[in-house]
C-alpha cells in the first residue's frame, strides 16, 4: 500500500510540475514552442522601450471591444516586418501581428502590467476568452506576410467584388506547396488607399481598373491566385465585428523581395547607430580593471552586421536595460564604454535557438565597467561602425533616470 500511494504521489506531481508555467530563465534562450500564439492589431508602440499595445483577436466576435493588452519585447525578442528584421518604430499602427511571447521571466521588474498565469482563458464579457494574456513579454512578433513566408503559406485570392472604389475579397490561408483543400475562407476588405505591388511597381487600385485587370464594378474570380497580404483593421459597417482589412498586396515573389530588401537596409542603418545587443556569457576578472569577457550576440539581424565582427578587431560594449536602452554614461552610449581587441569569434555548430545568433565573441578590456557581468544584456559596436550621439529618450544616462522618464506625470503643470 506504501508503494502504492508513493507511486500515486509521484504521478501527481509529475502532473502539477507539467502544468506549472514557463517564464524565459536569465542567460537561456526560450524554446519557441513554449509559446503562447496570438494574433491582433499593433494600437500603440513605445519605441524607446521596446513595448506597445496590442488588441488581441479572440475567441469572441465582438473585436472592436476588445481592450488593448500591453507587451513588451524580451531584450533578446524579434521584430519582423515585410520579411525582414525590424524595429518597432518601423511597424505603423492598425497593422495587424502575430504573436509569440512568454510569460514576464521576472514579474518585480516587468515594464508591463503582470497578469494571473490563467488570465488568456478567462471570459472577458462579449469578447469571449483570449483577450488578454499575461503571456506579454514577446520572443516573436511579426506582420503578416513575414507569418506566412517562415510558415510556408500564401493566401490564395478566390473571388472580388467592387462598388465605388471599395471592395471584398475572398481569400483563404493555405500551404504555398498545396494544401488539403480544407482550408477556411476568410472575407477582407480593400479601398483606394490598398497598395498593389508587382515586381517594382507600386500600383493603386485605379491603375488595376484602368489597364483592365479588374472591373470597375461587380465581381471577378482571381482563380486562386496565390498573393501575399499586409493586413490591418478598420471600423466596418454593417454591425461586422472582426473583419479584417488588406492594406498591401504582394502579387509576385519580385514584389515581396524588394520590399524585404528595403527593410532590411533600414534595420542595417538603425543597429549600427544604436549597437548591436547580446549578453554576457562569461567574464574573467584580471587586475587593476582588466577583464576577458564573452558574450552571445542576439539574432534575428542580417548576416553582414555580423560579419564585421572580426578576429583582432576593436569593439566598444557598453551596458543596457532588458529594454535594450544604453545604461551607462552621462551623454551617450560611448561614454563609459568598454573598449577593447576580439580575441575570438565562434559560431554554434546546428541551428540556434530563435533569439540566440548562435555567434560568440570573446574580447579584452582594460577598464571592465560595472553593467558588463554574467546574464546582463550589453550593446557591442564594432569600431568600424559609425560613432553617433543616440536621442536622449534611448539611454539612461547615470543612473538617475529610468524608463518611465519620458512620460510626464500631473506634477508638470501649475497649481492655481
Amino acid at each position: 500500500m506504501k508503494n502504492v500511494l508513493g507511486s500515486l504521489f509521484l504521478v501527481l506531481g509529475l502532473c502539477v510540475s507539467a502544468e506549472e508555467p514557463y517564464r524565459p530563465e536569465a542567460g537561456k534562450f526560450p524554446a519557441l514552442e513554449k509559446a503562447h500564439t496570438y494574433r491582433g492589431e499593433l494600437v500603440f508602440v513605445d519605441h524607446a522601450n521596446r513595448r506597445g499595445s496590442v488588441r488581441v483577436q479572440g475567441e469572441g466576435g465582438t473585436y472592436f471591444r476588445n481592450a488593448p493588452q500591453p507587451f513588451a519585447m524580451l531584450p533578446y525578442g524579434i521584430v519582423r516586418y515585410h520579411g525582414a528584421p525590424a524595429d518597432l518604430r518601423d511597424v505603423p499602427l492598425g497593422t495587424v501581428m502575430r504573436v509569440r511571447a512568454f510569460l514576464p521571466p521576472d514579474p518585480k521588474i516587468s515594464a508591463v502590467p503582470v497578469l494571473p498565469v490563467d488570465n488568456k482563458d478567462k471570459i472577458a464579457g462579449y469578447s469571449g476568452t483570449g483577450v488578454a494574456p499575461a503571456e506579454n513579454h514577446v520572443l516573436l512578433l511579426e506582420d503578416e506576410p513575414s507569418y506566412c513566408q517562415h510558415e510556408g503559406l500564401v493566401w490564395k485570392l478566390k473571388e472580388l467584388e467592387l462598388k465605388n472604389n471599395e471592395g471584398m475579397m475572398t481569400a483563404s490561408l493555405e500551404p504555398k506547396e498545396g494544401g488539403d483543400g480544407k482550408a477556411s475562407e476568410e472575407k477582407l476588405t480593400f479601398d483606394a488607399a490598398t497598395r498593389f505591388w508587382r515586381g517594382k511597381e507600386c500600383l493603386m487600385l485605379a491603375d488595376l481598373i484602368a489597364e483592365g485587370t479588374w472591373p470597375k464594378e461587380g465581381k471577378k474570380s482571381l482563380g486562386g491566385q496565390a498573393a501575399l497580404l499586409g493586413i490591418t483593421w478598420k471600423p466596418t459597417p454593417d454591425g461586422v465585428f472582426a473583419r479584417f482589412h488588406i492594406s498591401d498586396v504582394w502579387l509576385d515573389d519580385a514584389s515581396m523581395q524588394r520590399a524585404a530588401q528595403i527593410q532590411t537596409e533600414t534595420h542595417k542603418a538603425f543597429i549600427r547607430s544604436r549597437w548591436m545587443p547580446a549578453w554576457v556569457d562569461h567574464v574573467e576578472y584580471g587586475k587593476f580593471g582588466h577583464a576577458t569577457v564573452t558574450a552571445t550576440l542576439f539574432g534575428g539581424m542580417d548576416p553582414s552586421l555580423y560579419a564585421d565582427f572580426q578576429k583582432g578587431g576593436q569593439v566598444l560594449m557598453n551596458g543596457a536595460e532588458n529594454t535594450l536602452k544604453h545604461a551607462g554614461g552621462g551623454y551617450g552610449p560611448a561614454h563609459m564604454a568598454s573598449k577593447g581587441t576580439v580575441l575570438e569569434v565562434t559560431k554554434a555548430s546546428g541551428e540556434p535557438p530563435l533569439g540566440s545568433s548562435g555567434i560568440q565573441i570573446r574580447f579584452e578590456t582594460d577598464l571592465v565597467i560595472e553593467g558588463i557581468r554574467p546574464t546582463r544584456v550589453v550593446r557591442v559596436r564594432p569600431t568600424t561602425w559609425p560613432q553617433v550621439q543616440v536621442p536622449r529618450e534611448e539611454y539612461l544616462g547615470d543612473g538617475n533616470f529610468s524608463h518611465e522618464d519620458r512620460f510626464p506625470t500631473p506634477s508638470i503643470f501649475p497649481k492655481y
